[in-house]
């Protein structure tokens, strides 16, 4: 397995802290166990309504970026979750942005190690790393952030849902 991050290295407190400000649950499944509402399956995170599925070897940056749907999907897609987050190709890229932005207010983790275990996974970005798309071609994701009040113009989290 590729060396990034994991829920059980983080801690399941830490990551329930971060969560439930959005009032997303976060539940551990016991290892061997599959993760219910996984779109990938193994270790990966999954989504049910309200409900995030890890285990301890679920690498944060996958509960992030499924946290990240959570929060930029609009209330009716929410309502009824069920394992694929969907959206479009700007969704995407703003789910992309904020879990790098979530990142950082998890203890002891930063941009620098989100980017890092984002590449290390495979995500894929047309100038070649993480790193560069967010620094040089993410304005787009922003924007997108910026415009269903999900961050402010600092690129803080307001914790708050997308709504429309």
């Amino acid at each position: 397995m590729t060396d990034v991050l994991s829920c059980g290295e983080l801690g399941l407190q830490v990551l329930q802290n971060l969560l439930s400000r959005y009032k997303l649950e976060v539940i551990l499944v016991s290892e061997g166990q599959d993760i219910e509402g996984s779109f990938w399956g193994d270790s990966e995170a999954g989504l049910v309504e309200n409900r995030l599925y890890i285990r301890d070897d679920t690498p944060v940056h996958s509960a992030l970026h499924e946290a990240c749907h959570y929060i930029c999907m609009d209330a009716g897609r929410r309502n009824a979750l069920h394992t694929d987050a969907g959206g479009d190709y700007d969704e995407e890229n703003g789910v992309c942005y904020l879990q790098i932005l979530l990142s950082e207010h998890l203890s002891n983790v930063t941009k620098q190690k989100a980017w890092a275990d984002m590449d290390a996974w495979g995500y894929s970005f047309r100038l070649g790393s993480t790193q560069a798309w967010f620094e040089q071609d993410a304005e787009d994701a922003r924007q997108w952030l910026l415009k269903y009040d999900l961050i402010d113009t600092q690129d803080q989290p307001t914790w708050k849902l997308r709504q429309t």
